[in-house]
């Protein structure tokens, strides 16, 4: 490491004048340090703790001695008892010949096997693994003999007393500890006795419980109808991706066309990535794919086909033989659960209704429907209703509930309406219905005078536009059906003919108006 001195030269010493004194003269001189005028600051004064007494005692010089350490003694210096250098704290050799000698009366060498022959060579020997590496390990003797080797003195057995309490409780408790166990497990064995006695006075081995058969039984007219109905109503699946729907449907006709609700499989309808999958399954287990024929949402009827051979086919009956009061089974699969059979009978005939649009389905069905006491849920929807006779007379479609489960208020499309669009899908996988053109608002007009179904906004172009119907008309009647609400009005215009022309009676401030409107189609 090269260092850089701070004096140009040597200076010889002034008389008077220290070497301290000159290299600070010489330093200030070259770096201007400290000012002629500085003060100087005297020396830093000595700081010397006070030491209390007993400190002082305890750390002293011993008596006598005045310097820093005191002389060794006078003597004759000891001579080393070995060659080599010194040992220290070295123990006397009888304590080491007993540490580590043989033990007394013993001729056992160092790391020899103790099973080896001594009087012979070491390859006559057994093997020695301290003297030939490639002998393999093994256990010898123990050197020391552990108290577990030796055997155990004698002794006495011990008590039961002495192994249960170690002597801590005397004979005189141990008694009297005997007693009252021996008093406890009697009086237990009374209670036991007496509990037995009360429940066999209550339970008895001779009773044996009887069953009765009834193989001549006569069969019911409900089972007979179920029995009959129960092979041609089947349970529809629809899947698209992780989301699916239950329903239920019929089979109308052997060669695979089974009728159900549009709802029912709208899902698989309307979804375009073409993963929608529809599955019908039939009483005896058989599962199909079933194909969509064609649908209409306005009546909320499809078809289905499936290939599926010798199928039961449901009897179609007629609305016009449907009474209130008739008998009637609904049949399907309510909550998933197949081969649902419920009992009621037809509280209503010509219920107008209009289903409510949901998310995801185009379902708009107005028609009007067979009402019915017969428990009709979720799953029901696309099954039969059929009359006493097994003979169909309605398609379960929907319910009204506050607590969205069955209270004997069921719905079915009338079987008319259900043959007529089913036939019509069959035939050309579509269908149309007669419209007016005009929209209605939700709630109809009621006071004294009139109830109707008031116009919200009439189509260009449209029947009710081209007869001159306006915006604000109220429809009273169309034809000879009186129109009291929405759902009315709907139902009575679907149920045309497209093309025919009908008398429609509205209010118009305040005077009856009848207009003659052609029904165009949809």
């Amino acid at each position: 490491m090269t260092t850089e001195s701070t004096n140009t030269g040597s200076q010889p010493e002034q008389p008077g004048e220290s070497a301290t004194d000159a290299v600070s003269n010489s330093a200030a001189e070259r770096g201007n340090l400290r000012p002629p005028d500085a003060p100087v600051l005297g020396p830093r004064p000595v700081y010397r703790p006070d030491i209390d007494k007993h400190t002082a005692r305890a750390f002293r010089r011993p008596n006598g001695q005045s310097g820093s350490f005191s002389t060794p003694p006078a003597g004759p210096a000891e001579q080393p008892r070995h060659d080599g250098p010194e040992l220290v704290n070295r123990p006397p050799d009888a304590v080491l010949a007993e540490a580590f000698g043989r033990p007394e009366g013993s001729s056992e060498l160092l790391q020899r096997d103790p099973d080896a022959d001594t009087d012979t060579a070491p390859p006559a020997g057994p093997a020695d693994p301290w003297r030939d590496p490639d002998t393999a390990a093994r256990m010898g003797a123990p050197a020391i003999t552990t108290q577990q080797d030796r055997p155990l003195p004698p002794a006495s057995r011990l008590t039961a007393r002495e192994v249960l309490f170690g002597k801590r409780v005397a004979p005189a408790a141990l008694a009297i500890l005997a007693v009252v166990a021996l008093v406890i497990g009697v009086a237990g064995g009374l209670v036991g006795r007496l509990t037995g006695d009360t429940t066999a006075a209550l339970t008895s081995r001779k009773v044996s419980l009887e069953q009765e058969g009834a193989s001549d039984k006569p069969q019911g007219k409900v089972a007979q109808v179920a029995d009959a109905v129960l092979p041609s109503v089947v349970q529809i699946r629809e899947t698209v991706g992780d989301n699916g729907a239950i329903g239920s449907g019929v089979v109308i006709d052997g060669a695979g066309y089974i009728v159900t609700n549009n709802h029912v499989i709208s899902m698989v309808a309307l979804d375009k990535s073409g993963k929608g999958k529809i599955q019908a399954i039939f009483n005896d287990g058989t599962k199909a794919a079933a194909q969509i024929v064609g649908r209409d949402p306005k009546t909320d009827l499809a078809v289905l086909k499936v290939d599926v051979k010798n199928l039961t086919v449901a009897r179609m009956g007629k609305s016009s033989d449907v009474r209130v009061g008739d008998d009637v089974l609904a049949i399907g699969s309510p909550l998933g659960l197949t081969k649902t059979v419920t009992s009621g009978i037809v509280s209503a005939l010509n219920r107008p209704m209009q289903e409510p649009s949901e998310p995801g389905d185009d379902t708009a069905g107005a028609f009007d429907a067979v009402q019915t006491d017969a428990a009709i849920n979720h799953g029901n929807s696309g099954g039969a209703l059929v009359d006493g006779e097994g003979r169909l007379v309605g398609l379960n479609t929907a319910i009204r509930s506050e607590s969205g489960g069955s209270v004997g208020l069921g719905f079915a499309i009338p079987v008319d309406l259900v043959q007529r669009i089913a036939q019509t899908l069959i035939r050309d996988g579509s269908v149309h219905h007669a419209t007016l053109g005009v929209s209605a608002r939700t709630k109809g007009v009621e006071n004294d005078a009139m109830s109707g179904a008031q116009v919200a906004d009439v189509q260009a172009d449209s029947s009710a536009s081209k007869a001159g119907i306006a915006e604000g008309d109220v429809i009273v009647k169309v034809g000879d059906r009186d129109i009291t609400n929405t759902e009315e009005l709907t139902v009575a215009v679907q149920s045309r003919r497209i093309g025919e022309t009908v008398d429609v009676q509205l209010v118009r401030d305040g005077r009856q108006v009848t207009f003659p409107v052609t029904l165009q189609s949809d």
